[in-house]
């Protein structure tokens, strides 16, 4: 994990911070505290008036950000709680408004190094991918006793591999002699099903990459959460606040970028980026995960 796992670089924090001006008494919420990269980046324009709320599903994580933002001047909350549940884990605090919402829905290095979580197909760990613990479904149960169809589908619908239903029927055949309980188990599958790229077939990407995604997001519900997240955020943006969403994937930008339309159709929001904003080459060279990233923002009216 070249020293990743200890250091998470936040994505796009410049460029972020470019267009968004907090002033020192505004009210963040960053909705996926991770590390507090960014959430530290903003903190440092914040004075004692201001607040930042932080969430997150998984506890480490949270630790982490409490060792980081500890030396802020602005009050610091952090909330273990899934960022659906924005609208009332924020008037717990008795904020009725806040001034900024951001949203990084990437995965942090750490988590990918960590072998209690089970998300890498680069290491071999127990077959897991809950980032909140208190969620009872794995994806080893997902993989063991989804039906083939079913399965396939999934692969489908959240890891758009044209490839799903052959994947699924090699791990049905695989899990007819021997469950599967680890991540290699699976990425060595997967691998098996499309085959190792050749001459004629060259692969941008792990074979594993769109399965352990599509797993990623069912276990996690994430588009679901995501569309509760965004489906809150103008009734809890002040006039004139800004919400910034970066996004690793088409699934997850797709939903932004259609959230977005709609509310400024409604004259609810105005859309500042028209198009989304990506990294830069220096970036992306400094920081390989920010490769996929596209970051939208808009300003509630």
């Amino acid at each position: 994990m070249n020293g990743s796992a200890v250091e998470h670089i936040p994505v796009l924090a410049e460029m972020l911070a470019e267009q968004i001006n907090l002033l020192p008494d505004a009210v963040m919420v960053d909705a996926t505290i991770g590390q507090g990269g960014h959430s530290l980046l903003f903190g440092k324009t914040l004075g004692p008036e201001g607040m930042i709320l932080g969430f997150d599903v998984d506890k480490k994580s949270i630790r982490r950000a409490q060792s980081r933002l500890k030396g802020l001047a602005c009050k610091v909350i952090l909330i273990h709680s899934n960022f659906s549940q924005i609208s009332e884990q924020v008037h717990k605090q008795g904020i009725e408004r806040v001034d900024f919402i951001l949203v990084d829905l990437g995965v942090c290095s750490a988590q990918l190094a960590d072998a209690e979580m089970g998300l890498s197909f680069l290491a071999d760990m127990p077959l897991d991918m809950r980032f909140d613990k208190r969620l009872k479904t794995t994806a080893a149960d997902i993989v063991n006793k989804t039906d083939e169809k079913s399965l396939a589908d999934l692969i489908y619908k959240f890891g758009q591999d044209r490839a799903s239903r052959r994947i699924a029927r090699f791990i049905v055949e695989y899990r007819q002699r021997r469950t599967v309980t680890t991540t290699g188990q699976l990425a060595m599958i997967v691998c098996k099903a499309l085959g190792q790229p050749g001459r004629k077939r060259k692969m941008r990407i792990h074979p594993a990459t769109r399965t352990f995604q599509a797993l990623r997001i069912a276990v996690n519900n994430e588009l679901e959460n995501l569309e509760k997240l965004l489906a809150s955020a103008p009734k809890l943006l002040d006039k004139n606040g800004h919400i910034a969403v970066i996004s690793f994937h088409s699934l997850e930008d797709r939903l932004v970028k259609g959230n977005f339309k709609q509310n400024e159709k409604e004259d609810v929001y105005r859309i500042i980026t028209k198009k989304p904003i990506v990294p830069s080459r220096a970036e992306i060279a400094r920081n390989r995960r920010a490769r996929s990233a596209k970051l939208r923002t808009a300003q509630k009216q």
